[in-house]
């Protein structure tokens, strides 16, 4: 089993950056897929990016690439979403999720997840 737990929201102006960061806290967190995840009020929970468990290859939404960048570092078992030129449509709570079958879009692939941490970007 894993658990995770996210820190580093917060309130930012647009175009400022903000580091997120997911501890994980269990013995085979080398071995899995990790997402971030947001969501918004009244909306479906959407991916933001993944990384796998084994090269670290990464993927992103459209509307973050460029701007987002994920990492993981399994010595420490944390995975971190480093978030540059913030606008305010990504104001969301991010979620880290933890997958034992690899990385995926939809949020039903991952097993574990944290609490989440809002992030808001202010215009």
């Amino acid at each position: 089993q894993v658990q995770l737990a996210e820190s580093g929201g917060g309130l930012v102006q647009a175009g400022g950056s903000l580091r997120l960061s997911c501890a994980a806290f269990g013995r085979t967190f080398s071995s899995h897929g990790m997402g971030w995840f947001r969501q918004v009020p009244g909306k479906a929970r959407e991916f933001v990016a993944g990384i796998n468990s084994g090269v670290g290859s990464t993927y992103y939404r459209d509307s973050v690439k460029g701007r987002f960048t994920i990492s993981r570092d399994n010595t420490k078992n944390t995975v971190h979403l480093q978030m540059n030129s913030l606008k305010p449509e990504d104001t969301a709570v991010f979620y880290c999720a933890a997958s034992t079958t690899g990385w995926g879009l939809s949020s039903s692939r991952y097993d574990y997840w944290g609490q989440g941490t809002q992030v808001t970007v202010s215009s």
